[in-house]
């Protein structure tokens, strides 16, 4: 006990001395000191006005409990008294009682936002408040506040200090905010990159970061993302780092049964986090010696994109936290795989748009080209050989031009897995089908260019009735789509003497808003003709109508 005595007090102290052993102290300073290394079953403060700073130590025992260190200082920062939580939160093997209190954290960062809070508190006489950072992930909140004498209060005497670790708090706000900035890192293409970089570059440089962040950032040593495929909901393989092979080359559907927990994620978009794998009905083996996993959506706009696992050797190994930043990055990962299938599109929009536009600009004269070399095979009459070899081989290189512009458009062009799907819809039942379109109107041949090839066709051209007869009797051809109206001749002389040259070619005539004045069609029809095509036509009634030609049977 300590404090000024008066009379009463006094004899109440000599009472007590006949049931306890009682000790005297005359100041705090030798209180504080007894305290530190004698047991005492109490502390009891009597006089005139008893001090804050003694009334502190009056709870006892009941400060050893508290979660936060207790420090009373004296004005040049020196220890005077610390609670034990004190001592283990500045890892201590002694008694920091006389140390400076920096010098017991080895000289901390401080953070602000006071740098001086001890200083300002004796200054303001008010509460100051700072953060201490301590090594590589610790950090403390210091609140500093002055105690007066009774008999000086002009004067602090102390600094009541309340230490409290908030190591955790910071570091998942510092998570959080590294996390952001991984997401912005993960899209960010430089103008240079996405001009310069490989659409195939572009897809390993996101890979690279992603690792990089999951096991830096996140600290997931094992780590697999699987992509939906939108067509056949299969999840393809995007990135495995720590897997065992068998587990990286397994087939996966977005499927709630029999595909796993990446298939249950994918399938239902709900987060999927597997205590033990050995005790889990879901869990498939995935990385060697795994007792524990976490596997989460790649969402995007509420559509599920894909499946983001992770895995551990420890049991338990992730909690509720590991659980909100897989997500948070899981969707920085799904806006970053956004932007790059949105460059994916755009680039093979481009690709497509201007194979097309090549395509539209060469086909006349391409089939110029032709229409000539047919017609010079057709009038040569010495039959050199080297001539004829040579003009053979001029119209199979000329044929071929256009082959090689598509081989470089799809070149250019992503790989369609990388994208929503191709913008050249190829029909596997026109895929190189060769299809002559004789018509006098140069759009008409442009637009049977443009929607033929579109799907696979090979198509060529010519103005006007003998140029076909030449093109037939020197090429084979699926199919020919003829107009009615020729310069040098009707539809029905056309298709007439076509039979006479090929007899079960496939042959559609084409008439404009009906007009026949020369009944082709009805005649055309009593040779056995089946299609008929009415300009303006529709792309699916062109394609309708050339599948059924190409499908009938006729010469080889």
């Amino acid at each position: 006990m300590f404090g000024e005595l008066d009379e009463h007090t006094q004899s109440l102290v000599e009472q007590l001395k006949d049931r306890q052993d009682v000790v005297t102290a005359d100041s705090l300073e030798d209180g504080l000191q007894l305290l530190q290394h004698d047991e005492f079953s109490g502390v009891f403060l009597f006089g005139k006005g008893p001090a804050a700073a003694g009334c502190l130590l009056e709870a006892g025992g009941l400060i050893e409990q508290l979660p936060d260190g207790i420090v009373l200082l004296s004005p040049r920062l020196e220890i005077l008294w610390a609670n034990n939580r004190f001592q283990e939160l500045t890892g201590g093997a002694g008694s920091p009682v006389g140390l400076n209190f920096y010098e017991a954290f080895g000289s901390p960062e401080i953070l602000g936002p006071d740098f001086c809070p001890f200083h300002t508190a004796l200054g303001s006489r008010a509460c100051a408040r700072s953060t201490l950072h301590v090594g590589e992930k610790s950090y403390f909140t210091v609140d500093a506040k002055p105690v007066f004498e009774h008999d000086n209060p002009d004067m602090p005497a102390y600094l009541v200090v309340i230490v409290r670790d908030v190591s955790q708090e910071i570091l998942q706000r510092q998570k959080l905010n590294a996390i952001y900035h991984a997401g912005l890192e993960l899209g960010d293409l430089t103008p240079d990159e996405i001009l310069e970089m490989p659409f195939g570059d572009r897809i390993e440089l996101l890979k690279s970061r992603i690792l990089h962040y999951t096991q830096d950032l996140l600290e997931f040593e094992t780590v697999e993302i699987r992509l939906v495929d939108k067509r056949t909901k299969r999840l393809e393989p995007l990135l495995a780092d720590g897997m065992q092979p068998d587990a990286e080359k397994r087939t996966l559907f977005a499927e709630p049964q029999g595909n796993g927990v990446t298939g249950f994620v994918a399938a239902t978009g709900k987060s999927y986090l597997c205590e033990d794998t050995q005790n889990d009905p879901l869990y498939l083996p995935g990385a060697r010696g795994a007792r524990s996993s976490l596997t989460v959506p790649l969402i995007l706009h509420d559509e599920v994109l894909g499946t983001f696992n992770v895995e551990s050797p420890r049991p338990g190994a992730f909690d509720d936290n590991d659980l909100q930043f897989l997500e948070l990055f899981s969707r920085e990962v799904a806006v970053a795989l956004n932007t790059l299938e949105l460059l994916a599109t755009e680039k093979m929009t481009t690709a497509t748009e201007s194979t097309e536009r090549i395509l539209r600009e060469v086909a006349d004269p391409v089939d110029e080209i032709l229409n000539d070399a047919a017609w010079l095979l057709e009038r040569y009459i010495g039959h050199d050989p080297d001539v004829c070899d040579r003009l053979q081989r001029m119209l199979k290189r000329t044929r071929e031009i256009k082959q090689l512009i598509h081989k470089v458009g799809s070149a250019i062009a992503p790989p369609a897995k990388h994208v929503a799907g191709p913008l050249r819809q190829i029909k596997p039942e026109l895929l190189h089908k060769r299809i002559l379109v004789v018509d006098s109107d140069e759009a008409v041949r442009r637009a049977a260019h443009e929607l033929l090839e579109r799907v696979g066709c090979d198509v060529e051209t010519a103005h006007n009735g003998e140029e076909a007869f030449l093109m037939v009797r020197r090429f084979p051809y699926d199919a020919v789509i003829a107009d009615i109206r020729l310069p040098d001749m009707t539809g029905y002389d056309c298709v007439k003497h076509l039979r006479e040259i090929k007899t079960k070619l496939p042959l559609i005539l084409m008439t404009g808003f009906g007009y026949d004045p020369s009944h082709s069609i009805v005649k055309a029809r009593q040779m056995g003709l089946q299609s008929v095509l009415y300009k303006p036509f529709r792309r699916d009634q062109l394609m309708a109508e050339v599948e059924k030609a190409v499908s009938e049977p006729k010469e080889g």
